[in-house]
Protein backbone atom coordinates (compact mmCIF):
# COMPACT_ATOMS: atom_id res chain seq x y z
CA UNK A 1 0.00 0.00 0.00
CA UNK A 2 2.66 2.41 0.98
CA UNK A 3 4.57 1.76 -2.48
CA UNK A 4 1.41 2.65 -4.63
CA UNK A 5 0.93 5.32 -2.55
CA UNK A 6 4.66 6.33 -3.30
CA UNK A 7 4.12 5.97 -7.05
CA UNK A 8 1.05 7.69 -7.47
CA UNK A 9 2.30 10.61 -5.91
CA UNK A 10 5.26 10.66 -8.12
CA UNK A 11 3.41 10.25 -11.17
CA UNK A 12 1.12 13.42 -10.07
CA UNK A 13 4.05 15.45 -9.56
CA UNK A 14 5.78 14.66 -12.99
CA UNK A 15 2.17 15.03 -14.60
CA UNK A 16 2.11 18.24 -17.16
CA UNK A 17 -0.78 19.95 -19.07
CA UNK A 18 -0.79 21.47 -22.50
CA UNK A 19 -0.48 24.81 -20.64
CA UNK A 20 3.34 23.18 -19.99
CA UNK A 21 4.78 23.84 -23.23
CA UNK A 22 4.84 20.55 -24.56
CA UNK A 23 5.54 20.86 -27.97
CA UNK A 24 8.22 23.11 -29.91
CA UNK A 25 7.10 25.77 -32.75
CA UNK A 26 8.79 24.05 -35.57
CA UNK A 27 6.99 20.85 -34.77
CA UNK A 28 3.81 22.72 -35.11
CA UNK A 29 4.59 24.00 -38.64
CA UNK A 30 5.35 20.55 -39.51
CA UNK A 31 2.05 19.76 -38.24
CA UNK A 32 0.74 22.18 -40.38
CA UNK A 33 1.55 21.41 -43.63
CA UNK A 34 0.39 17.71 -42.58
CA UNK A 35 -3.09 18.96 -41.34
CA UNK A 36 -2.93 20.79 -44.83
CA UNK A 37 -1.93 17.98 -46.87
CA UNK A 38 -4.47 15.22 -44.68
CA UNK A 39 -6.93 17.32 -42.46
CA UNK A 40 -7.97 19.82 -43.63
CA UNK A 41 -10.43 18.31 -46.67
CA UNK A 42 -12.57 17.07 -43.99
CA UNK A 43 -11.73 19.32 -40.67
CA UNK A 44 -11.30 22.54 -42.66
CA UNK A 45 -8.79 24.90 -43.66
CA UNK A 46 -9.22 26.84 -40.04
CA UNK A 47 -9.77 23.24 -38.13
CA UNK A 48 -13.77 24.41 -37.43
CA UNK A 49 -15.14 21.37 -39.05
CA UNK A 50 -17.18 20.64 -41.76
CA UNK A 51 -20.63 19.51 -40.46
CA UNK A 52 -19.43 15.69 -40.41
CA UNK A 53 -15.87 16.29 -39.22
CA UNK A 54 -15.93 18.05 -35.85
CA UNK A 55 -14.47 21.25 -35.05
CA UNK A 56 -10.34 20.60 -33.65
CA UNK A 57 -10.04 24.26 -32.37
CA UNK A 58 -12.10 26.50 -30.05
CA UNK A 59 -14.49 25.53 -27.14
CA UNK A 60 -15.85 22.74 -28.73
CA UNK A 61 -12.82 21.27 -29.26
CA UNK A 62 -11.24 22.27 -25.75
CA UNK A 63 -14.34 21.10 -24.05
CA UNK A 64 -14.65 17.69 -25.55
CA UNK A 65 -11.09 16.48 -24.72
CA UNK A 66 -10.38 18.86 -21.87
CA UNK A 67 -8.97 16.77 -19.09
CA UNK A 68 -8.45 14.32 -21.48
CA UNK A 69 -4.38 12.80 -22.12
CA UNK A 70 -2.76 13.88 -25.38
CA UNK A 71 -2.44 9.72 -25.86
CA UNK A 72 -6.19 9.96 -25.72
CA UNK A 73 -5.83 12.15 -28.66
CA UNK A 74 -2.89 10.82 -30.54
CA UNK A 75 -4.77 7.14 -30.15
CA UNK A 76 -7.80 8.51 -31.77
CA UNK A 77 -5.93 10.63 -35.00
CA UNK A 78 -3.46 7.07 -35.39
CA UNK A 79 -6.32 4.81 -35.77
CA UNK A 80 -8.96 6.45 -37.21
CA UNK A 81 -7.37 9.43 -39.36
CA UNK A 82 -7.25 10.50 -41.71
CA UNK A 83 -10.73 9.33 -42.75
CA UNK A 84 -9.87 8.06 -46.14
CA UNK A 85 -6.85 5.73 -44.64
CA UNK A 86 -7.07 5.24 -41.12
CA UNK A 87 -3.54 4.58 -39.56
CA UNK A 88 -1.55 5.33 -42.45
CA UNK A 89 -0.01 8.52 -40.90
CA UNK A 90 3.93 7.78 -38.98
CA UNK A 91 3.46 8.56 -35.15
CA UNK A 92 5.73 11.54 -35.65
CA UNK A 93 3.40 12.35 -38.19
CA UNK A 94 0.62 12.53 -36.00
CA UNK A 95 2.40 13.75 -33.15
CA UNK A 96 3.12 16.74 -35.07
CA UNK A 97 -0.33 17.57 -36.13
CA UNK A 98 -1.48 17.28 -32.77
CA UNK A 99 1.40 20.00 -31.81
CA UNK A 100 -0.33 22.26 -34.75
CA UNK A 101 -3.60 21.34 -33.18
CA UNK A 102 -2.15 22.77 -30.00
CA UNK A 103 -0.79 25.65 -31.25
CA UNK A 104 -3.95 26.61 -33.31
CA UNK A 105 -5.94 26.81 -29.61
CA UNK A 106 -3.44 29.06 -28.54
CA UNK A 107 -1.12 26.26 -25.82
CA UNK A 108 2.01 27.67 -25.31
CA UNK A 109 4.64 26.35 -26.78
CA UNK A 110 8.17 25.01 -25.42
CA UNK A 111 11.35 23.97 -26.15
CA UNK A 112 10.67 19.85 -26.85
CA UNK A 113 8.38 17.80 -29.34
CA UNK A 114 5.78 15.81 -28.06
CA UNK A 115 6.97 12.38 -28.09
CA UNK A 116 5.63 9.74 -30.82
CA UNK A 117 4.99 7.98 -28.44
CA UNK A 118 1.48 6.99 -26.84
CA UNK A 119 3.11 6.60 -23.51
CA UNK A 120 4.73 9.56 -23.21
CA UNK A 121 1.84 10.83 -23.98
CA UNK A 122 -0.51 9.73 -21.72
CA UNK A 123 1.14 11.60 -19.02
CA UNK A 124 0.22 15.28 -20.09
CA UNK A 125 -3.25 16.54 -19.91
CA UNK A 126 -5.16 18.64 -22.16
CA UNK A 127 -6.04 21.73 -19.91
CA UNK A 128 -7.91 24.57 -22.49
CA UNK A 129 -6.58 28.03 -22.10
CA UNK A 130 -7.99 30.34 -19.35
CA UNK A 131 -9.99 32.83 -21.18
Amino acid sequence: MKLLLITTVLILAQAKTTQDGVYSAAQATRGEALYGDKCSSCHGPDLTGDGQAPSLTGKDFQTGWNDQTLGDLFDRISTTMPADAPGSLKPAEVADVIAFILKKDAMPAGDTELAPDVSALKTIKLVAPKP
